[in-house]
């Protein structure tokens, strides 16, 4: 008996770019299916750009640049992009970049090994910026491609790293990491823990999905304010009645991914922990402490809970996201550094970029020319 005849009808393959909340989420569905398949990031989902969009302030000065490569109807790859409007200047950078981590384009497992590059050279054509600068890219991100002279097209790496810190290893249980500290990390631990017992009940704990989250984000974002505004920074995540820290945590919850740790002292909350757990890593999105217990360092001691306490699941690292803060750094057992690419379209932008490059070139030369400071005597 003759088998059946099996017909490939070839797909048709086409490009996009998304301008609109509309059509950003007509295609929702579509990008979800595809960041299944690709196991991305929760950084590079349609409903993290989607939150982002809805609630981002300066819009205005926005706009979205999201690239689509179609296959039929099915969705093979999505560069989420978008413009901010600097000094007259439309810079192309990855959408929701102030609050996502690690950058990356999504891409089928199946599809074309040159999805990306196409994707890319057709958001190229299309225009709408002057200006690009793609950072936080891990050494395994699919658009280092882009970097190769025959896919990329006035993409070239840029002089700006990020560091990322992470704790990684084969211990099978959370004591088994905390004995490998040194002697004074331990006893810096047991001593904030002694301390803020001493005031009161003392409790570690990972919120419950039925736990109210609004009077703990905004816990966070008051806590957040202080840190700022003490070291002279700003952030529109935890502006005061702003809406974003909110909905990014949303997200989050509705993808199963969202772990919020606490540290309570008599039901008072003086640290928290927003993290999410993804591909077998804990991630810290969010930490903040109350400085009213400073001296207790209750930030440390609830980090090294929750680093115990993934261990005890099973995780097999902690990933402390972007940001070389000392604390992430002595705890760390690996560092990985992010890198970025620039590159530029049209007269405007080619200026702009050989300006930012003066610029760099003339703070390394100073930076050369400054003599180097002498030890001090022992």
């Amino acid at each position: 008996m003759n088998a059946p005849v099996v017909l490939a009808i070839p797909r048709t393959r086409s490009f996009e770019v998304v301008t609109s909340a509309v059509r950003l989420a007509e295609i929702a569905p579509a990008w979800s299916a595809l960041w299944q398949r690709a196991g991305g990031l929760v950084f590079q989902h349609p409903d993290w750009i989607a939150a982002w969009w809805r609630t981002t302030p300066q819009q205005e000065r926005r706009a979205l640049r999201i690239g689509l490569a179609w296959n039929g109807d099915r969705l093979d790859g999505v560069i989420a992009l978008a413009t901010f409007r600097r000094s007259g200047i439309r810079v192309l950078e990855w959408a929701a970049k102030d609050h996502s981590d690690y950058g990356d384009a999504l891409v089928a497992p199946d599809s074309d090994p040159r999805a990306t590059s196409r994707l890319w050279q057709y958001v190229f054509d299309q225009g709408g910026f002057d200006l690009i600068y793609l950072n936080r890219l891990l050494p395994d991100a699919g658009v280092h491609a882009l970097l190769e002279p025959a896919h990329g097209k006035a993409l070239r790496p840029n002089h700006r790293t990020e560091i990322s810190y992470r704790v990684a290893g084969s211990w099978q249980r959370g004591a088994e990491w905390f004995e490998t500290l040194s002697k004074k990390g331990r006893q810096n631990y047991r001593r904030g823990r002694k301390f803020m017992e001493e005031s009161g009940a003392l409790r570690f704990r990972l919120l419950d999905a039925e736990d109210p989250r609004e009077p703990v984000l905004e816990r966070v974002a008051t806590l957040k304010r202080l840190w700022l505004a003490r070291h002279g920074r700003a952030s529109d995540l935890f502006d005061k009645g702003s809406p974003v820290l909110a909905a990014l945590t949303s997200v989050l919850a509705d993808l199963g991914l969202l772990r919020i740790f606490v540290l309570e002292l008599d039901d008072k909350i003086v640290a928290v922990s927003i993290n999410f757990e993804q591909h077998g890593t804990m991630m810290a999105f969010v930490t903040t402490y109350d400085p009213e217990y400073e001296r207790a360092s209750p930030g440390m001691v609830l980090m090294m809970d929750y680093i115990q306490w993934s261990f005890d699941r099973g995780l097999a690292t902690i990933d402390f996201l972007c940001g070389g803060e000392d604390f992430k750094r002595r705890f760390a057992t690996q560092s990985v550094t992010l890198s970025s690419m620039t590159g530029a379209r049209g007269l405007r932008g080619h200026l702009a970029a050989l300006a930012d490059q003066v610029s760099h070139v003339s703070k390394s030369w100073r930076t050369r020319r400054q003599p180097k400071a002498e030890a001090p005597d022992e």
